[in-house]
């Protein structure tokens, strides 16, 4: 509590209430009389009670207006003990008590204060009652502030959690698609797969069986030994050029590399160097038929190989004893009997 400046030295100079005493003037009171007394009559001096009942009335006043001034802070102060507030009695004050008056007179300007504390006591209810209404409307827009905030933050995490959830579906999503692209693509690429397969397959069939019907027809069917040839011996030729002094083919002169075909469909049974035949192949055929080609320079084929009436199988040239390039040709019977070249050709439709 703050504590009241010091008194002045000398508030007064002379005059009323100076130093000196107090000087006697007319009509002026002076409290410090003892001859003062409650006048009875008609004329009292109500005037001095009122300014002695102004100031109580004041002071009580003011401890109205402190109490109204603390009721606003009771809105944030309700669980503080109350402060307790003392006035001292006015009659025990000095040079006040002999102005209050015991008697009948007196009691309406005593009730004065009275009435003032009332009115105070009930201004300091109705700030008190101000000051909750202002308290509880604070705490209402608080506490919507907190549920505004509340409900934002709801928002807000549940916004997040459903871009979170759209994300991952999204994720889920493209994953499905690229899966369902990559499973379309590899069935895609296994059906082309199994096309390509299955065309390739059909063609090999139908090769087959051209190859087949080739052999089949070429089986019942002749080819000339060569091409572009002249003839230059005959079978069964004499001439002291042959060991047994006949020829025993037939011989088709050429030039050196010409083609040497099979005459038919048939197996290869010999394919190699032959001591005066130089280089010999021996066909078979499918009735047995055996046919010699002799003298050649290259052989394409080998033993075993299975043959068709027209394919080359070697070329013409000069290998063993001979005096230039032919092709040296004999042919045989299933039983091994020699027989002539061209007549056997000829008998197979062919014109030599």
């Amino acid at each position: 509590m703050a504590s009241n400046s010091p008194a002045p030295e000398n508030p007064f100079g002379s005059g009323v209430f100076s130093e000196d005493g107090a000087a006697a003037s007319p009509g002026v009171w002076n409290p410090s009389a003892e001859t003062v007394r409650p006048v009875r009559g008609r004329h009292r001096q109500r005037v001095l009670k009122q300014r002695g009942g102004i100031a109580r009335s004041s002071t009580v006043l003011g401890v109205g207006v402190m109490a109204a001034v603390g009721a606003g802070g009771i809105a944030t102060a309700q669980d503080k003990p109350a402060v307790s507030i003392s006035l001292p009695d006015a009659k025990s004050l000095p040079g006040v008590g002999s102005l209050v008056s015991g008697d009948e007179g007196s009691t309406a300007d005593e009730n004065a204060p009275t009435a003032a504390m009332g009115l105070a006591a009930q201004q300091t209810g109705e700030q008190q009652t101000a000051a909750e209404a202002l308290r509880s409307r604070i705490l209402e827009q608080a506490e919507e502030q907190q549920s505004s905030a509340d409900a934002a933050a709801r928002a807000a995490t549940e916004l997040e959690a459903a871009e979170q959830a759209a994300a991952q579906a999204e994720k889920a999503e493209r994953a499905a698609e690229a899966k369902a692209k990559k499973e379309a693509e590899a069935e895609a690429e296994a059906k082309r797969k199994a096309e390509e397969e299955a065309k390739a397959k059909a063609k090999a069939e139908e090769e087959r069986k051209a190859e087949e019907e080739r052999r089949a027809r070429l089986a019942n069917s002749f080819s000339l030994p060569t091409s572009s040839y002249v003839i230059t011996s005959t079978y069964g030729q004499s001439g002291s050029m042959w060991s047994s002094g006949q020829h025993t083919g037939l011989d088709f002169a050429a030039a050196a590399g010409t083609p040497v075909k099979a005459v038919g469909s048939g197996t290869i049974t010999a394919a190699g160097w032959a001591g005066p035949y130089g280089y010999r192949i021996l066909l078979q055929l499918s009735d047995g038929t055996e046919i010699l080609y002799a003298h050649l320079s290259s052989m394409t084929v080998g033993v075993g190989q299975q043959v068709s009436a027209g394919e080359t199988i070697g070329r013409v040239g000069d290998s063993g004893n001979v005096t230039g390039n032919h092709l040296h040709l004999e042919v045989k019977t299933s039983g091994g009997a020699a027989v002539d070249p061209m007549a056997w050709l000829q008998n197979k439709g062919l014109a030599v």
